[in-house]
């Protein structure tokens, strides 16, 4: 396949406009089970709409169903994803890759994509996804260059490019669900990493947006990713406005294209005036060590000079129009916001409700006339026409193979004959088709036409060829299908842990603080089978690292489904746990079909809905801590030198609610980091097996005496989702 420019459509308006600017792809929502709830999406008959406007331009239309589907929704889903790809969808987003597998086999010619929220990083994850009956996936946002290549070779691959960067590694991101019950894994996060917090570190006290990042931008990099084998180069931006949109594709085209540096400069430069956050990172593909955007957090512009106070009034040299909106930052802060009020030829002066200063720093955030010009004109489809209007003929009309004719010969003129300049006149208007019309041969002699039976046979014949060219599809029928799950009560108990020492439980799952350090004799703790922990991004890298300590555990408790693989070559048992996003009984019938020994239920079901999920193998976490966020880079902006490494430190929000930050090492360079809740968890007995979380705890003993009877075990702790499944 050649390589694509993949695109945002938060709404039709976006759509349009990444199409006009050279997509040859574009992605977007309908009204359920996408993964941007709060972007316009799209109506089913604004769908069709763009489907055939892409069609027409031979650009591609892929539909995200990418959020975690209940049980309760698994036929509303089934539904939409048949409506979806009868409608023309030239391929499906799905997050959960065992739901996938079940599409995939009761529609075998749907193309399936999985989404980045599945997490793939490895090449495990590539090979489950290819025998679910992906064709491609959409790489999780961290996943290293090596890496890339690597997954290429086995799948069709997907790559971001550009746009917002997730502070959590794909689809484990839970902070937003128990913070305020929106969760991002159902399209609905309420960004909490966007938020100001301090940390208990020197030099780190004052409050910033500590785990905010820097936009995407990868910029001619993009070549690498291409030598890599990457196939679609993604740009994010859903619940962006359309010159942004627009803007981005630009840019992009131009640098596949092989355009000169003038145009590459004049297109990033529309670029970041369009939205720029934290002045862009190339990302963790590629190494870049700092991708935080600690002082602002929002969008910045581009930088366009440098205020002076002129007669009492702010003034800046440059050029800008009225109307045209700025930013102003005072030692890389954000001091207030400013709007154009009047132009001249050596600068601009600006009003701000804000006390600024001379020498702050001006920045443009909207340009209205880049607007314009982003939003004028675009691509179109060059058709070339051959028309004959023959007085006693039929009229006809042709396109290349396409023929249309009227219904009845045309009369002989009594005077004023139709004339050729009349009938290209008419037909070079194409309405809201995009299509550009030349002429191959036009013929009339002594015809005539009323005016309005000309222009419907216009109509008529752009609409025939606009079938023609972009046909819709033979639908496929409904398949029923049903997985049926036999409810096993379970009183095993198994405990996540980085000391043993003391514990006895069904289930130990070690989780070392250094994956390249792990002692036989640390192990050797406790009673019961053990599980080495292994957390959703994982590397090659990480992979050689603990392969000489696997022969001390029974199995791996894996957070990515790519564990699934990695099990299978090493011959050990899995543990498929909460990372695996298990929602449905066909996710869950399918992870043991997988091969999974056991299995941990999402988190953020309800007791009623874990319960009816409750089969042989299941867990549910009942007690201890709750991790929401996983993090593949360092909110102290890797300043090692200084570091003081300890084990823990705490998140303080404005609200004054701390939230532990554990630190641990895999096999990479630097260290990583995890999110847990600001309270514990309590949750409930399910008649599942209990799994309790002492990550961050020292009382693993007395969690797992409580495991199954949770209620009131913790002081000030949370039932979580137990009464209240995520929205």
């Amino acid at each position: 396949m050649k390589q694509e420019l993949l695109a945002p459509a938060g709404d039709i308006a976006c759509a349009r406009a990444a199409l006009a600017a050279g997509a040859d792809a574009i992605y977007l929502g309908l009204p359920a089970f996408s993964a941007r709830a709060g972007a316009g999406n799209f109506a089913l008959s604004e769908f069709s709409e763009t489907v055939r406007l892409a069609h027409l331009l031979d650009a591609k239309v892929y539909v995200c169903l990418n959020t975690l589907i209940k049980d309760s929704e698994t036929d509303a889903f089934f539904e939409s994803a048949l409506t979806s790809w009868n409608l023309g969808a030239d391929a499906l987003l799905i997050q959960d890759i065992f739901l996938g597998r079940e599409l995939k086999k009761r529609y075998p010619a749907i193309a399936l994509h999985l989404s980045t929220q599945a997490g793939c990083c490895n090449v495990y994850g590539a090979e489950l996804a290819k025998d679910c009956g992906f064709s491609r996936v959409v790489l999780a946002r961290e996943t290293p260059i090596e890496e890339i290549a690597a997954i290429s070779n086995i799948i069709e691959t997907e790559a971001f490019v550009q746009g917002a960067l997730c502070s959590c590694f794909s689809g484990q991101c839970y902070f937003s669900s128990f913070a305020g019950n929106n969760s991002g894994n159902r399209g609905r996060c309420k960004q909490p990493c966007r938020k100001l917090y301090s940390l208990d570190r020197e030099g780190f006290e004052e409050r910033a947006y500590a785990l905010s990042l820097s936009d995407l931008s990868v910029g001619a990099r993009v070549r690498e990713l291409l030598e890599a084998g990457v196939t679609s180069l993604k740009i994010e931006g859903r619940m962006r406005r359309e010159e942004y949109v627009s803007a981005a594709v630009r840019y992009y085209r131009a640098l596949l294209d092989g355009a000169g540096e003038r145009e590459l400069l004049a297109a990033r430069s529309a670029l970041a005036r369009t939205f720029d956050r934290g002045d862009y990172t190339e990302g963790l593909a590629f190494g870049q060590e700092n991708l935080l955007s600690r002082k602002v957090q929002g969008h910045i512009g581009e930088r366009v000079g440098v205020l002076e106070v002129k007669g009492g009034k702010y003034f800046c040299r440059g050029s800008a129009r009225k109307g045209d909106g700025f930013k102003i930052l005072r030692g890389g802060k954000e001091a207030g916001g400013a709007v154009c009020v009047r132009a001249e030829e050596e600068g601009f002066y600006l009003s701000s409700e804000h006390k600024l200063r001379a020498g702050d720093e001006v920045r443009i955030t909207t340009d209205t006339a880049l607007r314009e010009r982003l939003l004028g004109g675009g691509k179109r489809r060059d058709v070339a026409l051959s028309l004959r209007f023959m007085a006693g003929e039929l009229p006809e009309m042709r396109c290349g193979r396409f023929i249309m004719t009227g219904e009845e010969p045309l009369t002989a003129a009594e005077r004023a004959p139709l004339t050729a300049e009349e009938l290209i006149s008419c037909f070079q208007k194409t309405d809201t088709l995009p299509f550009s019309v030349t002429f191959e041969k036009v013929e009339t002699t002594g015809a005539f036409v009323p005016r309005s039976a000309l222009n419907a046979l216009r109509r008529a014949f752009f609409q025939g060829l606009a079938e023609y060219l972009a046909p819709a599809r033979e639908p496929l029928s409904p398949v029923e299908g049903e997985c049926a799950l036999s409810p096993v009560p379970s009183e095993k108990t198994a405990v996540i842990a980085e000391n043993l020492q003391g514990l006895k439980a069904d289930i130990l799952i070690y989780k070392p603080r250094d994956y390249a350090k792990i002692a036989a004799e640390e192990v050797k703790e406790g009673e019961g089978e053990k599980f080495l922990y292994l957390p959703p991004f994982f590397t090659a890298e990480d992979e050689r690292a603990v392969l000489p300590a696997l022969p001390l555990f029974d199995g791996v408790y894996a957070e990515g489904s790519w564990g699934v693989k990695f099990a299978e070559k090493y011959r050990k048992k899995l543990f498929a746990g909460t990372g695996f996003n298990l929602t449905n009984r066909f996710a869950a019938a399918g992870v043991l079909e997988a091969g999974a020994a056991y299995f941990a239920l999402s988190k953020e079901l309800s007791a009623r809905e874990q319960g009816a999920l409750a089969s042989e193998g299941a867990f549910v976490l009942t007690l201890g801590s709750v991790k929401v966020m996983d993090l593949c880079y360092c909110p102290f902006g890797r300043t090692c030198k200084t570091c003081d490494k300890r084990g823990e430190y705490h998140l303080t929000d404005e609200a004054g609610r701390s939230f532990p930050l554990r630190r641990y090492r895999t096999a990479g360079k630097y260290c990583r980091f995890e999110v847990y809740n600001c309270v514990p968890l309590a949750g409930a007995d399910v008649g599942a097996g209990a799994l309790v979380d002492a990550s961050c705890r020292t009382d693993g003993a007395y969690l797992l005496r409580r495991a199954h009877t949770p209620e009131g075990a913790l002081a000030g702790a949370t039932k979580g989702h137990a009464e209240r499944s995520m929205l």
